[in-house]
């Protein structure tokens, strides 16, 4: 069982919360492109260097929750139950992230993103940097013993259902119906 967080971890979790949460406001309120760091340092009432401290670009403000992702992404690999199969540990939590970006309130910041070139080439570089993660993840696990092509393969795959799960009609239904394709997949390597 791990330690709660002290007094100063939750300190330094609230301030990035504060920081992250003033420049989304901002952003919708303003336009990405017309609100620069100063201006959101200045809103959440910290200095430019602590906002950096906390996030290493203005793309990153945005996507606030992207190490949470990964390490999700990986957990479901490293964390699943012993001999429970990986496609489903995944599928859930493909599941779990697409209810997370498509819950009430997501849609006006996907537009931002969809409409800020910035923001889409973060995010694109984002997905890559989660699928090598989860690749390793999945090479790493001895009880999978597949090759380094088909665990980088079904990475890709995985993160590519997210994003193509988030931007869907019926988002759960088709993580399931891209699933059965990666199960296949995965069963074939």
């Amino acid at each position: 069982m791990t330690a709660p967080p002290g007094r100063r971890e939750r300190k330094k979790a609230a301030t990035r919360q504060k920081i992250a949460d003033t420049a989304l406001r901002l952003f919708l309120e303003h336009g990405y492109d017309a609100v620069g760091i100063r201006d959101v340092a200045a809103e959440a009432d910290v200095a430019v260097t602590t906002v950096f401290s906390h996030f290493a670009s203005k793309e990153a403000l945005v996507f606030e929750q992207d190490e949470d992702f990964e390490q999700g992404l990986t957990r479901a690999v490293t964390g699943r139950a012993p001999h429970e199969p990986l496609i489903p540990a995944l599928r859930r939590q493909i599941h779990a992230m697409v209810r997370h970006c498509t819950a009430e309130g997501a849609a006006p910041i996907w537009r931002m993103i969809d409409a800020t070139p910035a923001l889409r080439e973060y995010e694109d570089s984002m997905r890559l940097r989660h699928a090598e993660s989860l690749a390793a993840a999945i090479a790493d696990d001895p009880g999978l013993s597949r090759s380094a092509t088909a665990c980088r393969t079904i990475a890709r795959f995985v993160i590519d259902a997210y994003s193509l799960a988030r931007e869907a009609a019926d988002p759960a239904s088709t993580v399931d119906e891209i699933f059965r394709m990666i199960e296949a997949a995965w069963e074939a390597a």
